[in-house]
């Protein structure tokens, strides 16, 4: 028996794809790197264009019939102070989609970056800057770099492989093609020294390589055409080889299962291409933060969801001492496995393994002291945020990728009790329109 296939959905009206309007641009928008422009009442969401700019604007996704239309800026007619020519060769409209601010000053970056945040806070937590306990900066790390040159502080790169010809390269924006790349100038030293661009790479789909900051270690994770053989690979360096099987199921095929990292004064254990920070200073700044904001005192109680490896638990657990304890929850399997690892010889340390909205009710908690969480991009919820605040912590410390959901869920704070007292904000990714942020709560009634 036949079972019906569904119908292709076909956007209503006519393409637009290519025309070209000359538009004004306005302010930039929360993801995807665009800013906003208006052209005969219908929005575009215009990509390689800064805020105050005129430019000449040519569809890439939309009819006559959408809500609104992608575009990117094909021509500056009059550019911003902030613009300057982009470093990579590889950057600019239908090239490759990693960075989306190649085409902007360091400080222009995070001004833009700023920009969203105060607008999110304001359109979804209903705060000002000032209301957040937030200076309004994003915070440069690293040192200052000569005029031109590109920060390198990607220590993780997925490539694809372009089928036809075997050479890797990055996707573009929205976009299942392949730009080829000789180099990725924000790739981290220890992935560019590897020269993986210039070998064949036929029967693979895709080849990612983590780059350790915290030691020699490198780990290739590669993934076959379906139906094709792993290739041989040899390196000029010393690699780790892994496999990801047609039901992404990870194999190692040659060297160790895990990459050792170094931060918060310990050894890390993150194994089979496990969550890291990227940029090699993310993690010792994201738990500086914490840690200050937070002001652990011997003898707490402490709460680390969504743990990961056990980062924060084990700078908190340093903090409360014997007298205190710290419980982290957190649902990958291997992550809990390799948090207990890192943090055996802690004995004020307990690693649960689940989802923290089904665990953390059920784990007879009723009062702690302090709560740091670091949830996924969509944030920790309506639910979550009001168990947490049932347990009437002294502190909470959200660390948040998305400044969206850090607004969303700062307003469901807000609706049960609890204030930011300070915000920061970190350019963890620069060139491209992510950043990090640390936000320190407290009861209101304090």
């Amino acid at each position: 028996m036949r079972t019906a296939q569904p119908a292709l959905r076909v956007p209503a009206g006519d393409p637009l794809a290519g025309e070209r309007y000359e538009v004004e641009v306005g302010p930039v928008a929360h993801g995807g790197g665009h800013c906003v422009a208006r052209h005969e009442g219908r929005v575009l969401f215009v990509r390689h264009a800064l805020p105050g700019e005129r430019v000449i604007a040519q569809v890439t996704e939309g009819t006559t019939k959408s809500r609104f239309l992608r575009a990117d800026a094909v021509e500056i007619l009059t550019p911003s102070k902030d613009r300057i020519a982009a470093p990579c060769p590889f950057a600019g409209p239908g090239k490759c989609g990693g960075c989306d601010w190649q085409h902007v000053t360091p400080g222009g970056q995070r001004k833009l970056k700023g920009q969203v945040l105060t607008e999110q806070l304001a359109k979804l937590a209903g705060l000002t800057p000032v209301e957040a306990g937030w200076d309004g900066s994003v915070e440069p790390v690293g040192g200052k770099l000569p005029a031109g040159e590109v920060p390198r502080w990607r220590s993780r790169v997925q490539y694809a492989v372009d089928q036809e010809s075997g050479r890797i390269g990055l996707r573009k924006h929205r976009s299942h093609d392949i730009q080829l790349v000789d180099q990725c100038l924000i790739a981290a030293e220890g992935v560019a020294e590897l020269n993986l661009e210039a070998r064949d790479w036929t029967g693979l789909a895709s080849v990612e390589i983590i780059a350790s900051s915290g030691s020699s270690d490198r780990q290739l994770i590669l993934t076959p055409v379906p139906g094709e053989q792993l290739p041989l690979v040899e390196l000029e360096r010393p690699v780790s080889i892994a496999r990801i099987d047609e039901q992404d199921n990870f194999h190692q095929v040659h060297g160790r299962t895990f990459v050792r990292e170094r931060a918060a004064g310990r050894t890390w254990r993150v194994s089979n291409g496990g969550f890291w920070q990227i940029h090699p200073e993310a993690p010792d700044t994201l738990v500086d933060a914490v840690i200050e904001g937070l002001d652990p005192q011997w003898g707490e109680d402490a709460l680390d969801l969504y743990c990961g490896v056990g980062l924060f638990a084990g700078a908190l657990a340093d903090r409360v001492g014997d007298d205190g304890a710290v419980l982290g929850i957190e649902s990958n399997k291997q992550a809990v496995i390799d948090a207990r690892h890192n943090l055996a010889a802690l004995e004020n340390v307990r690693i649960e393994c689940d989802k923290v909205e089904t665990l953390l009710p059920r784990t007879g908690i009723t009062a702690t002291d302090l709560v740091v969480l670091d949830p996924p991009r969509a944030g920790a919820g309506r639910e979550t945020v009001q168990h947490l605040a049932g347990l009437e912590p002294r502190r909470i410390a959200y660390v948040a990728c998305d400044p969206a959901a850090l607004a969303r869920d700062l307003g469901f704070f807000r609706e049960n009790g609890y204030r930011p007292v300070s915000l920061r904000a970190f350019d963890l990714f620069p060139m491209t329109h992510h950043f990090e942020c640390v936000a320190i709560l407290e009861p209101a009634a304090k």
